[in-house]
């Protein structure tokens, strides 16, 4: 049996550009999907987030137009529920990445807040990258590969393939023009090889030890990947 860490936003707004603040937080299905094929697995799962904050499920997740109706929203509903883990989660300053086999980071807009510049977050990413343990990220969580930058502005994960919510995603969404940043162009001008697929169809990249995934569809495949490596 192997132990997964799924690091997670702690917040439950994204500041846009003019300084409101847009609720979300994780993205249902991001942590869903992997978590119940990971737990079927028969593998650990352990919850992190910052100041072990319980973590806040962006409610547009959870309505039936973004899980292929009723019956899907309440099925993933029904995951969340039954997933004690959510409701006890640990501080991430307190992990030590020896106690893991593999790490995770699901999405929604939230890391785009607090991962995004989190340095504990940065430092463990960094650590996991080095470590060669498998390393997912996806959709909007790969904001948080911004803080692993050294003091000379240097990323590790400069040049690794690395898919992520696209421009044309955040615009087809409707939130791109409000935006103060947008996640393709700050990973580029961050290094990495940013690798682009459909809107809103699965994409899942894996370069080394990490794996990497588009968007909400993305989150299953990148689990099975994922898997496949424990």
């Amino acid at each position: 049996m192997a132990k997964v860490l799924f690091v997670m936003t702690g917040v439950d707004y994204w500041t846009l550009a003019d300084g409101t603040k847009h609720p979300t937080g994780y993205w249902a299905e991001e942590f869903a999907a992997p978590y119940e094929a990971i737990k079927a697995a028969g593998h650990e799962i352990v919850v992190a987030t910052p100041g072990a904050v319980v973590p806040t499920v962006d409610g547009g997740s959870l309505a039936p137009g973004a899980n292929g109706g009723p019956e899907g929203a309440e099925k993933i509903a029904e995951t969340l529920r039954k997933a004690t883990e959510l409701t006890h989660p640990i501080d991430l300053a307190a992990v030590d990445l020896a106690d893991y086999d593999a790490v995770y980071y699901p999405g929604g807009h939230g890391p785009m807040e607090d991962l995004a510049v989190n340095t504990t977050s940065g430092q463990l990413l960094n650590a996991a990258l080095a470590s060669g343990k498998p390393l997912g990220v996806v959709c909007h969580a790969p904001a948080a590969l911004l803080a692993t930058v050294d003091a000379d502005g240097k990323s590790p994960f400069a040049g690794y393939r690395v898919a992520a919510f696209s421009n044309a995603e955040e615009t087809q969404a409707g939130l791109a023009d409000k935006a103060k940043w947008l996640l393709q162009d700050r990973l580029i001008a961050l290094g990495v090889d940013y690798s682009e697929g459909e809107p809103w169809a699965p994409h899942v990249v894996v370069d080394r030890n990490l794996y990497t995934g588009q968007n909400p569809a993305s989150s299953a495949p990148l689990a099975a990947e994922l898997l496949k490596a424990l």
